[in-house]
């Protein structure tokens, strides 16, 4: 799991590189994006897309202080399924 700084007036893009030699031959059919904790102020996704062998969400907002967690859920074309999950700290800088 990768840890990321994030200021709170920052909106920014976040990917998962699902990479080939993850998927063989597979590509990404769906994905979608969940934050935790939802919270008044927190951060929330903004808009996602998805490629073959990738996975981008750009979120905003975030409550100073607060560790987030932005997780992708994916199912390949050949129907299985996994989760990647990154870890955003928000701060002022």
């Amino acid at each position: 799991m990768t840890l990321l700084l994030k200021d709170p007036l920052a909106s920014l893009d976040y990917s998962v590189d699902w990479g080939s030699d993850y998927l063989d031959a597979d590509g990404l059919a769906a994905s979608s994006w969940t934050v935790e904790p939802i919270e008044a102020g927190g951060v929330t996704v903004v808009s996602s897309e998805f490629g073959p062998l990738f996975a981008t969400v750009t979120v905003s907002g975030g409550v100073p202080g607060r560790l987030y967690r932005l997780t992708n859920h994916v199912t390949t074309a050949g129907g299985y399924e996994d989760s990647r999950s990154i870890m955003l700290r928000v701060e002022k800088r």
